[in-house]
């Protein structure tokens, strides 16, 4: 069975993991022990992991928790845990697309409805306030991306393949990098993107 590191899971049933995932054993991984995670840990330290062991990582809306000087090693981690073969999926707020909405003095105008409840402009920014109101601090963002920083901080790291897409209605940046270089046609390559939604 393939295994999948859902890197900054979050509560159990709060993910939104794409349909390719549902047959997947599930490795959850927290900082918060409250969600209950099978690992308690930062993703910038994944020690608790064996390398090479996983066949794909799901870090969505995590990253962003970091400070800067951190990225890189929860970068460096996710290739480290992954097989040769693998692949990651890292999802963050668009700070650009974002922009729009603090330009045209909508920074706490409700964009969306979550799960957990209305989300402004202001809470992809700085993350979300409901949440940090009810002192659960690491849900502050601590950096952001636009699509050039998000390259070239992926640019950095020991993936051989970046594909990174704009999510343009989600107002997110979606990114999937390779260990190796795939040998894969065009058309599975976007056959794998169809299949994580992206």
């Amino acid at each position: 069975m393939s295994l999948l590191v859902n890197a900054g899971c979050g509560p159990l049933g709060g993910a939104r993991l794409p349909a390719m995932f549902k047959d997947w054993q599930q490795l959850r991984v927290d900082l918060d022990p409250s969600v209950q995670p099978d690992i308690v840990a930062s993703i910038t330290d994944l020690s608790a992991i064996p390398s090479g062991c996983a066949d794909a990582l799901w870090s969505a809306h995590c990253v962003e928790h970091l400070y800067s000087h951190d990225v890189g090693r929860a970068l460096n981690e996710f290739s480290r845990v992954l097989t040769d073969d693998g692949f990651a999926c890292i999802i963050v707020p668009d700070l650009q697309a974002i922009a729009h909405y603090i330009a045209t003095d909508k920074l706490h105008e409700v964009i969306y409805n979550s799960s957990a409840g209305p989300v402004t402009a202001h809470d992809m920014v700085y993350g979300f306030g409901t949440a940090i109101a009810q002192g659960r601090q690491d849900m502050a963002h601590r950096c952001g991306f636009t699509p050039t920083l998000m390259m070239q901080r992926l640019q950095e790291t020991p993936f051989a393949e970046i594909i990174l897409r704009r999510r343009s209605q989600a107002l997110e940046l979606a990114a999937i990098l390779r260990k190796r270089a795939s040998a894969t046609d065009p058309e599975q390559r976007n056959a794998l993107l169809a299949a994580l939604d992206l």
